[in-house]
């Protein structure tokens, strides 16, 4: 697209409400923050940042990062069908999906007569050519959706595409903290999961078009590749809206965050937490999360004995338990426990034990 056709599309788009900066709803859309890892084979949970990826057939597929992108990336995420299911049953399905927070559409207006006009655009590549499926939902309340179909013309070859969205004038669309919208793109869907394309309606658990005609999951071996993901106000889709990696890790860890050491410091790798001693066996550490989370978390950590208590005279005594005490947006209280060795009210901090690598996950996913 011209530079010419691109400064159209978002005064377009100005117009029509949306455009200026931080007009992307989709968080992580150039695939670049991955603080789970790089390669996942799952069946229901996220992986690469804010991508959720779900797989209920006789298959298997594996997601991974990848840095096979179109001009102007660096990254994409990557699917690959490990095991083929070539009859999908009507209650069977597989997708890549971003869950969207109530807060983030409220731009949108969905659910009132303002109700805006959206467009999606992403840069897809694949092995296998034809129609394939996707949907636009309303997320947790699972009762509006908007089935879409885009064409992959060349195999193997980076295309870009758009789905143009009239906006839904009813229908729950709540602005809060909650799960209010969520894209999806099918990599296989039974017929329960399929309606047709164009129009918003009522038909629950949509995440595919019934005009669709390729299941990627039916085709052995297939990759998919997507990226430059983008969610905006108005009619027509314009450049992709890079921004700083440290913009989009901030974005991300609202959602999820993994703290680890620190590195060396002085004797030990030392975790950025400090707390007091609780009792001789008990050492209760105030955790604070980098930034403001949706929600209250779920907080997991690698095994206890992974983790030591640095006691009042220096010495690491390794843990044994570790229970999550008390937990908000902002913070956490953490007890470890150890055999003994701890004076009751003396400062102390967390390090790591046998040269592991442990880690805190903050859950605040949607």
């Amino acid at each position: 697209m011209s530079k010419a056709a691109e400064l159209a599309n978002l005064i377009g788009n100005i117009n029509a409400g949306g455009g200026g900066v931080n007009r992307n709803v989709i968080i992580n859309g150039a695939m670049n923050v991955a603080q789970r890892g790089t390669s996942f084979t799952v069946t229901n949970e996220y992986g690469i940042d804010r991508w959720f990826f779900r797989e209920n057939t006789d298959g298997a597929l594996t997601f991974s990062q990848d840095t096979t992108s179109p001009d102007g990336f660096y990254n994409s995420l990557k699917v690959n069908v490990d095991s083929v299911d070539s009859s999908i049953g009507s209650s069977q399905f597989a997708h890549v999906a971003q869950r969207i927070e109530g807060f983030n559409i409220q731009p949108f207006a969905f659910g009132s007569s303002a109700a805006k006009t959206i467009v999606l655009s992403f840069y897809v590549r694949c092995s296998v050519t034809g129609k394939f499926g996707g949907s636009v939902t309303n997320g947790e309340n699972n009762n509006r959706s908007f089935a879409f179909t885009y064409d992959i013309n060349s195999a193997n070859t980076w295309e870009r595409k758009s789905v143009t969205i009239v906006g839904d004038t009813t229908g729950t669309w709540n602005v809060d903290n909650s799960q209010e919208m969520a894209v999806f793109w099918s990599l296989g869907a039974g017929s329960g999961h399929k309606k047709a394309e164009g129009s918003w309606d009522a038909t629950a658990s949509v995440q595919s078009a019934s005009e669709a005609s390729v299941e990627l999951i039916g085709n052995a071996s297939a990759t998919w590749f997507i990226t430059g993901v983008q969610l905006e106000v108005g009619q027509n889709p314009t450049e992709f809206e890079h921004e700083k990696f440290s913009q989009t890790l901030q974005k991300c860890q609202r959602y999820f965050q993994k703290i680890e050491s620190l590195g060396s410091v002085g004797s030990f790798n030392a975790f950025p937490y400090t707390g007091l001693s609780r009792t001789s066996t008990i050492g209760k550490v105030s955790l604070g999360w980098i930034t403001q989370l949706r929600a209250a978390p779920t907080i997991t950590t690698t095994a206890a004995n992974t983790f030591a208590i640095v006691n009042g005279s220096g010495s690491a005594i390794a843990c044994s338990s570790v229970s999550v005490g008390r937990t908000n947006v902002n913070s956490a209280m953490i007890e470890f426990t150890v055999s003994s060795g701890l004076t009751v009210g003396q400062a102390t901090y967390l390090t790591t034990n046998n040269a592991t690598d442990p880690s805190v996950s903050v859950d605040s996913e949607l």
